[in-house]
């Protein structure tokens, strides 16, 4: 039996019709990226490179990428990578893969340490709180020069993660990573902080058999499960971050739209809190909670 030989224009062509029949989420795209990353090509070169036959170990090594996306195994954690702030970072199933949103908190922590900076703190402070694979902090270690930050997180897998992140971005010196669970870590370190910034888990516990397979079967549960109603981290973190916030200091949360007004009420409830709101993000959903710790 003589095999097909295959050439880019038509296996991508080919696997673009398999995902859409499957319903895998931008089935062009999916495969084009796969084959990239088997071909260790650029999807700009693929298109340059359409007629190129492929051999039959790199049809049966794309073939493996393939099955392990129809048995909705994560894009990013087929590729070992995920673009966050224009950076390109190692992502593992010990981490949650960092989602566009989440960027709203570094464009939220950038702006407020421009205002700190300005005022005269030359060295502000800054924690990521459950940093997962260091997006957020690694991102903000690039994008402001004269800034310590800490980086805390309950899975030594994933601050091993992290590490290897901040290695690989250059920022290592700038980051102290800490294990721990929530504030537990910090205890002995004798620090306050400008802003502390926490992507928590919120997702309800009831809420999982909803989840797509992609998140439910494949990304780590202690990172996203918020127990009943989400809001058990998110609570925690708001009643007990004023003990690590300088005067002035603000606290940045990440969570569900729907869980938005509830954190306003608790911060309410709180006499430690002055200012406080909530920004959309680029869907328009309300997404990100902040609050200023009183002056005095």
């Amino acid at each position: 039996m003589i095999q097909k030989k295959w050439v880019i224009k038509e296996i991508l062509h080919a696997t673009a019709g398999l995902f859409q029949d499957k319903k895998i989420d931008s089935p062009r795209l999916c495969a084009e990226v796969l084959l990239s990353h088997q071909l260790k090509k650029s999807r700009v070169e693929l298109y340059l490179t359409f007629d190129q036959p492929l051999s039959s170990s790199e049809i049966a090594g794309f073939r493996s990428l393939v099955k392990r996306r129809l048995n909705r195994e994560p894009l990013q954690y087929i590729t070992g990578t995920q673009e966050f702030w224009s950076l390109e970072f190692a992502v593992t199933p010990q981490a949650l893969i960092p989602r566009p949103e989440t960027e709203l908190l570094v464009e939220q922590a950038i702006e407020r340490l421009k205002a700190v900076i300005s005022e005269g703190n030359k060295t502000p402070s800054i924690l990521d709180l459950g940093t997962g694979c260091g997006a957020i902090a690694i991102s903000l270690a690039k994008a402001v020069q004269q800034v310590r930050l800490w980086a805390t997180d309950i899975s030594a897998d994933a601050l091993k993660l992290a590490r290897l992140n901040a290695e690989k971005h250059g920022v290592s010196g700038k980051i102290k990573f800490l294990q721990g669970n929530l504030w537990e870590p910090l205890l002995d370190e004798g620090v306050t902080f400008d802003i502390i910034l926490s992507n928590p888990p919120y997702i309800g516990a009831e809420e999982f058999e909803n989840l797509s397979p992609e998140v439910r079967d494949y990304e780590p549960r202690l990172a996203l499960n918020g127990h009943k109603d989400g809001m058990t981290y998110i609570q925690t973190i708001i009643l007990e971050a004023p003990v690590f916030m300088k005067p002035g200091g603000w606290i940045m949360l990440e969570m569900a739209p729907g869980q938005t007004e509830k954190a306003l009420g608790l911060i309410g409830d709180i006499k430690d809190y002055g200012e406080k709101t909530r920004i959309k993000d680029y869907s328009h959903r309300y997404r990100v909670v902040m609050a200023q710790k009183n002056w005095v």
